[in-house]
């Protein structure tokens, strides 16, 4: 006789892993229709899911790919919850630093501190433009 996979409802699981900060918030997630369990859009949050499963699903603006792991018994530290899946997402791209400030893009305060310092100061000129 074969036995029964091991399984844990979906929403339990993305709050056990630390992907959501509540169990409510991941409950909403998925009944909103936003998870996918190995490609199959799903909207029950009593969804059951197990080791080798794969889970999609939006976190911010970075679309998370994860396959599980194990499936936990709480929710722990960071740690703990890390080794529940292993994550297949691609890496995100590398976002460019804000530029410089080199006549385009907003200036520092250094920069700024630069520009008043070459900057005519007030009064050191007569009203017909000639210097005192």
């Amino acid at each position: 006789m074969e036995g029964r996979r091991a399984t844990i409802r979906l929403d339990k699981w993305l709050w056990y892993a630390r992907f959501f900060k509540t169990r409510t918030l991941s409950g909403k997630v998925v009944t909103a229709g936003h998870v996918r369990i190995n490609r199959i859009k799903v909207s029950r949050a009593a969804s059951p899911v197990g080791v080798g499963d794969t889970l999609t699903f939006a976190q911010g603006r970075n679309i998370r790919v994860v396959r599980i792991v194990a499936l936990g018994t709480r929710r722990g530290p960071a740690s703990e919850a890390q080794a529940l899946y292993e994550d297949l997402s691609p890496p995100a791209a590398a976002t460019p630093p804000a530029p410089r400030y080199d006549g385009g893009g907003r200036p520092g305060k250094k920069d700024r501190r630069d520009m008043a310092r070459n900057r005519p100061r007030a009064g050191t000129h007569g009203m017909d433009g000639t210097e005192r």
